[in-house]
């Protein structure tokens, strides 16, 4: 059965102070790809600069501004820009916005099963140190840049 999923709803996961609400998960897709939204908060922690070595990440801004690090480039995108991150590149991005910032996030294939071992990881008392954060990166295939 399909069914509309309003913005902000969806799989509600949380880390490093941003919200994501997953649209599509690998259960749904057969491992093609996972959809979320993320709402980031302004000046929140950014992922650790990584590469991806099995899937491509693409990034549609909805609201606000997100800075991107990517191959040692940095670019900013407002409203309705889009990034497309090869497998391979290194990257990372966060908000610069005074408010919270919005945007689509696909990873083909799906690495919905990342997100919610993060949201583990970010769930105790206290913030996960880097290393960790890093060590569950490459049980996800993804290493450091």
């Amino acid at each position: 059965m399909s069914a509309i999923v309003p913005p902000g709803q969806g799989h509600l996961l949380s880390a490093r102070g941003s919200v994501m609400a997953f649209k599509a998960v690998a259960a749904q897709t057969g491992g093609d790809f996972s959809l979320m939204e993320r709402t980031l908060p302004p000046g929140g922690r950014t992922p650790p600069a990584h590469r991806h070595t099995n899937c491509s990440e693409a990034f549609f801004v909805l609201d606000g501004t997100i800075t991107f690090w990517i191959d040692g480039e940095q670019v900013s995108g407002g409203p309705g820009d889009f990034l497309l991150v090869p497998r391979g590149a290194a990257h990372t991005f966060g908000s610069q916005s005074p408010g919270p910032a919005r945007l689509l996030v696909l990873h083909a294939p799906a690495m919905d099963a990342y997100f919610e071992e993060l949201h583990l990881l970010w769930s105790g008392g206290l913030p996960p140190e880097r290393e960790q954060e890093q060590q569950l990166m490459s049980r996800y295939g993804m290493d450091p840049a």
